[in-house]
C-alpha cells in the first residue's frame, strides 16, 4: 500500500492499494473541534474500492471523538451514519451510534443493503465496531415484533481477540509499520516518514533529540509550505475531476530501481546523522 502527504496546508493524505481481482484508493483530511476536554475529528474525502469487472464502491468515514484528553483515560468514539454507494446493484447506510452516559451496549452498528434499482432492503447488518458484525438476509423489520434478527445472523467480521493489548491498542501489524531493517534503507525515497528522526528518537525514548529534531522538522515545514504555495504539486497523486487524488503510477518502479532523482530530502541534516 502507498500513503503519501500530499498536501501540507491542508494536510491531505492520499493512499492506493492493489489487490487480487480489486484495487483501493482514496484520500483523507480531518476538521478538528477542541471542547475543552475532548476533541472532535469530522473526516472529509471519499475512499474508493473498485474491483475488476467495473463494480465500484465509495464511502466516508464517520465522526471520531476521543475523549479524557487531559485528565482521565482516554477512550474514543465513531459516530455518524455512512453511506456505501454502489455503482451497480446494491448499496449501504450504516449507523454507527453515538456513546452515551446511560448506554450500557456502546459501539453499536447497524444498517441496511439496498437494492438501488427497487429500492428495498435486501439484507441487515448488525454489530459493533470494535468487536464484531453480522448479516441477517431479507428485511427483519418487516417481521413480526417478536422476531430476533440475530437468531439468523451470519458472521461477517470478527476482532481478533488472541491479540495483547498494548498501551494504545495497537495490533502487531500497526506497532511494527515504523520498523526500518537495514536492507531498507537503499530501498526507500528521501521523504518516507520511516526516516523521520524525531520519532525514531521518540521510540527510542530519548526525549530531548525527539523535541530538538520536531522543533527543526517543524521549521523546514514552514519552508515547504512557501514552495507549496508557490505552485508545487504531487509527484504520484494529481486530482481527477471529483475533486479526490488518484495514483499516476510509477512510485513502485522507482523503488524497484532505487531512483529517487528529484526528491528532496524533506528531513535535512538531522542530529542523528551528524552525531
Amino acid at each position: 500500500m502507498l500513503q503519501l502527504k500530499v498536501s501540507h496546508h491542508p494536510v491531505v493524505v492520499a493512499c492506493h492499494c492493489d489487490g487480487r481481482g480489486w484495487k483501493f484508493w482514496g484520500d483523507s483530511n480531518l476538521r478538528g473541534k477542541f471542547w475543552g476536554r475532548s476533541i472532535q475529528l469530522d473526516p472529509i474525502g471519499v475512499l474508493t474500492l473498485q474491483f475488476d469487472d467495473g463494480e465500484k464502491f465509495q464511502w466516508s468515514k464517520v465522526t471520531t471523538s476521543i475523549y479524557n484528553i487531559i485528565i482521565g483515560k482516554i477512550y474514543c468514539d465513531h459516530y455518524g451514519t455512512m453511506h456505501i454507494k454502489g455503482s451497480s446493484q446494491y448499496s449501504c447506510k450504516l449507523k454507527f451510534k453515538e456513546l452515551s452516559i446511560i448506554d450500557r451496549n456502546p459501539h453499536q452498528v447497524q444498517g441496511f443493503v439496498q437494492d438501488n434499482r427497487t429500492g428495498k432492503k435486501v439484507a441487515m447488518l448488525i454489530g459493533k465496531w470494535d468487536e464484531a458484525m453480522y448479516y441477517v438476509l431479507g428485511d427483519p423489520s418487516a417481521k413480526p415484533k417478536w422476531y430476533d434478527p440475530m437468531s439468523e445472523a451470519v458472521l461477517l467480521w470478527e476482532r481478533d481477540k488472541s491479540l495483547n493489548q498494548t498501551r494504545y491498542n495497537l495490533s502487531p501489524f500497526a506497532i511494527s509499520l515504523n520498523e526500518l531493517p537495514p536492507h531498507m534503507l537503499t530501498m526507500l525515497p528521501p521523504t518516507d516518514s520511516r526516516l523521520r528522526p524525531d520519532q525514531r528518537h521518540l521510540e527510542n525514548g530519548e526525549y530531548e533529540k525527539a523535541n530538538s529534531e520536531k522543533l527543526r522538522l517543524e521549521q523546514l515545514q514552514r519552508q515547504a509550505r512557501r514552495l507549496q504555495e508557490k505552485g508545487w504539486q504531487p509527484r504520484w497523486f494529481r486530482k481527477d475531476e471529483d475533486d479526490s487524488y488518484c495514483y499516476l503510477g510509477g512510485y513502485w518502479e522507482a523503488r524497484e530501481k532505487g531512483n529517487w532523482d528529484g526528491i528532496p530530502h524533506i528531513f535535512g541534516q538531522s542530529s542523528a546523522s551528524t552525531g
